[in-house]
């Protein structure tokens, strides 16, 4: 059975799909990234699709999904690299994919996923400060 590496990176996991994602591989790649959410405690997870060129509502569902777990399990999402005609495929399909942030390529994925990071840090630390008194 093929899998998509799943990549540990400090706080965040990454993932890049390299190949085009038929449904079962798909929803192996759901399970396997929340489930590794889950174990690592990751921040952030980062879903590089740089390489897929047709997205279908299947795989936009699933994009969607992969999210809306993440977060539940206190991670937050950045799909990377998305090619013109994937984002307009996804509109046109009434997928505009909400709650997932974007970026152009894994290095601003990866600066965006830092700041709220560091945006949830530096709350913590002000709650911390606060109940002290």
């Amino acid at each position: 059975m093929d899998k998509i590496p799943i990549l540990k990176i400090g706080h965040f996991l990454m993932v890049a799909i390299q190949v085009d994602l038929y449904d079962r591989l798909a929803l192996n790649l759901e399970a396997d990234l929340v489930q590794a959410v889950s174990k690592t405690g990751a921040k952030g997870v980062l879903i590089d699709i740089s390489s897929v060129s047709i997205v279908d509502s299947f795989m936009g569902r699933i994009l969607g999904n992969i999210a809306g777990m993440s977060k539940v399990l206190d991670a937050d999402t950045v799909i990377v690299g998305m090619q013109p005609a994937v984002a307009i495929t996804l509109v046109e399909l009434g997928l505009p994919l909400r709650g997932v942030q974007t970026a152009l390529n894994v290095e601003k994925g990866m600066e965006l996923l830092q700041k709220k990071i560091k945006i949830i840090d530096e709350e913590e630390a002000f709650d911390d400060d606060s109940t002290l008194q």
